[in-house]
């Protein structure tokens, strides 16, 4: 299977995020997953063969799905204009032809269980981004009820930064904010739900959300993916640790072993990691949409 980690469309120059290449097509636009991953914000030298192709088809299910109001118009490649489709072995399976959003300046958190950063947060502070939690959880622990946690969004290569529901209300409104937390937690409970009877445990997942011209609120994206949640299998959870993933903490862990510092060049991606992640993405989408 090819590595798709770059695209290019004569006449069009793209946007590119650490995963996505973003076209803009005027009324639209095209999103394009590609197979880049990427580990504590930085673009990883390797890729991940098909990543982009379940990011796209994960989160088309999971619009349906959820029934939220989003930014999808299609994924077949015979909707986009004639210069995408002329490369058709590229795009197909890995491009959402999206509406147009203004994108809300923050990563919409709900985490069910604490991990991460939240569980550095925690055991210095006994919160997460301000809202306190209970003495005497462990890593992995789960939470008496799922908990918004905000963050800024970083510029490619700058780490996000976990913010209060207080700060985010600050910049963008209180109204906006609360509509938006009351959102991202109906999305998280309804999705781990629904994985919980599959055999996934959801422990957290990060959301983006826009507003079109006329006010309204939409999904924009990717939603409940391995690149955006962290997905454990059930059957193995257990608190004190960080458990076995469907998602890059498997990519993260092993990044944890090397003795990169974070700020210079990633290393490279041994290709048992490469292919381990990939089984890890595959065996995630078939589990969820089985």
């Amino acid at each position: 299977m090819s590595t798709v980690l770059t695209t290019s469309v004569p006449g069009y120059t793209p946007y590119r995020g650490k995963v996505r290449d973003v076209y803009d097509l005027g009324d639209t636009l095209a999103v394009v997953a590609t197979d880049r991953i990427s580990a504590f914000d930085c673009v990883m030298p390797a890729g991940i063969p098909g990543k982009g192709r379940l990011l796209t088809a994960l989160s088309k299910f999971w619009f349906d799905y959820l029934g939220v109001p989003n930014h999808l118009i299609s994924t077949d490649i015979d909707d986009l204009p004639t210069a995408f489709r002329a490369q058709r072995e590229t795009f197909a399976g890995r491009t959402t032809l999206a509406r147009k959003a203004e994108v809300v300046p923050f990563e919409c958190v709900a985490r069910g269980y604490l991990l991460g950063s939240g569980w550095a947060e925690y055991r210095a502070t006994g919160s997460v981004c301000g809202v306190a939690l209970p003495a005497g959880l462990r890593e992995a622990s789960r939470l008496p009820t799922p908990i918004f946690t905000p963050a800024t969004k970083a510029a490619q290569g700058a780490h996000d930064e976990n913010v209060s529901f207080e700060r985010m209300a600050n910049d963008i409104g209180v109204t906006l904010a609360t509509e938006l937390r009351d959102k991202t937690l109906d999305v998280y409970r309804r999705a781990s739900e629904y994985a919980l009877e599959r055999g996934i445990i959801i422990a957290d997942t990060k959301l983006e959300w826009g507003r079109l011209p006329g006010g309204e609120v939409i999904l924009v994206d990717e939603v409940l993916t391995p690149d955006s949640s962290r997905f454990w299998p059930a059957s193995s959870y257990r608190e004190g640790g960080s458990p076995p993933s469907f998602d890059k903490q498997f990519l993260r862990d092993w990044l944890e072993t090397t003795a990169w510092d974070k700020a210079s060049p990633p290393p490279g991606l041994p290709a048992e990691i490469v292919e381990r992640t990939a089984a890890k993405y595959r065996e995630a989408y078939d589990c969820l949409t089985r």
